[in-house]
């Protein structure tokens, strides 16, 4: 099967490609490779994926010209979006970088398919959408109104286009609402990244709300095994549904929004505490204010997907740090 990755320089992106590849699957990655974070980690994740069944085009989503010929001349089979412009804090900087990869990008891959017969759109949304909502643990029979960050609303922008192009033309779509993934070859901005090297370099490490927060940490390896699983499962319409009596992740039409995390919420002390005993080393820790956008806690109920695919994450953080920090000193040869 020929698979469109997009973000394929990316975490998740890359490691999507990787077990794609291994499966047996054509697969054509796109990337803009842009200077968010460190490029050079971009490439060398894009060098592990050399492959007779893997080619790579450096380019814009929102190039929409690039992006119509893209699938014309590859007529793809099925599409996993991943790319995007990430970061919530980032977004407090650089609202106009979001319009563009999140929203006009994204349009431009609903078109592609639309135009192209393509089986099964697969995207990233983000628990982010949650916002202001404090009945945990979060699911997606919830309402998810009230963004606290321009980039939860685009992404929310993302469901209710995905939502618009499966009714009016029956592109099958399901949508990830990611919690916090970890692992190797993670972002220089998440906070996993950040802390091992200042820890590593003797800095003191940056802790929001004093700790006092809960995150929802998933191992990369477990995110791939339940994207590669949901890949198979296509959406269906579903004439008797009605927004009166039906999930606002179902529709009548070939549409679905699943919650894909761990469902065990970690404290952030917790979590830094993993990483301490991972690197053999204590911390300095510069105790901080909660930061705009933020949210104290996210859990997520994952019961429907997990359903849906039988399966569910195994990687305790304790592993999963262990398995970061490793790569992390290789990586960087420490």
């Amino acid at each position: 099967m020929k698979y469109l990755v997009t973000g394929a320089g990316g975490f998740i992106g890359f490691h999507v490609s990787q077990r794609l590849l291994k499966d047996g699957h054509h697969v054509v990655g796109i990337d803009n490779l842009n200077d968010y974070y460190d490029v050079s980690l971009k490439q060398a994740r894009l060098n592990l994926l050399q492959s007779s069944l893997f080619t790579f085009h450096k380019m814009d989503l929102a190039d929409r010209a690039q992006m119509e010929q893209l699938f014309v001349s590859e007529k793809f089979d099925r599409v996993i979006h991943l790319a995007a412009q990430a970061g919530v804090r980032y977004s407090l900087e650089n609202p106009h970088a979001y319009a563009d990869s999140n929203l006009m990008g994204f349009l431009n891959v609903l078109e592609g398919c639309r135009h192209n017969k393509v089986q099964h759109l697969i995207y990233a949304s983000s628990s982010s959408v949650y916002g202001l909502n404090r009945k945990m643990p979060f699911s997606t029979n919830d309402s998810v109104d009230h963004p606290v960050s321009l980039y939860a609303a685009t992404k929310k922008a993302n469901e209710l286009m995905a939502h618009t192009y499966a009714h009016l033309y029956g592109i099958p779509t399901t949508g990830l609402r990611f919690f916090t993934v970890y692992g190797p070859w993670g972002r220089p901005d998440m906070a996993l990244f950040k802390f091992t090297k200042a820890m590593l370099e003797g800095d003191s490490i940056d802790v929001y709300n004093h700790g006092r927060m809960k995150r929802d940490f998933t191992y990369i390896d477990d995110i791939v095994e339940a994207i590669i699983r949901l890949q198979n499962v296509v959406p269906q319409a579903d004439p008797d549904w009605t927004v009166e009596r039906g999930s606002p992740a179902t529709s009548s039409a070939p549409y679905r929004v699943y919650n894909i995390g761990n469902s065990s919420p970690v404290e952030l002390m917790d979590y830094i505490t993993a990483l301490e005993d991972a690197l053999g080393m204590a911390a300095k820790k510069n105790m901080m204010p909660m930061q705009p956008g933020d949210v104290m806690e996210t859990s997520a109920d994952t019961a429907d997907l997990y359903n849906t695919i039988d399966f569910k994450p195994e990687t305790t953080v304790r592993q999963g740090v262990e398995n970061f920090v490793c790569w992390y000193k290789q990586y960087y040869q420490y």
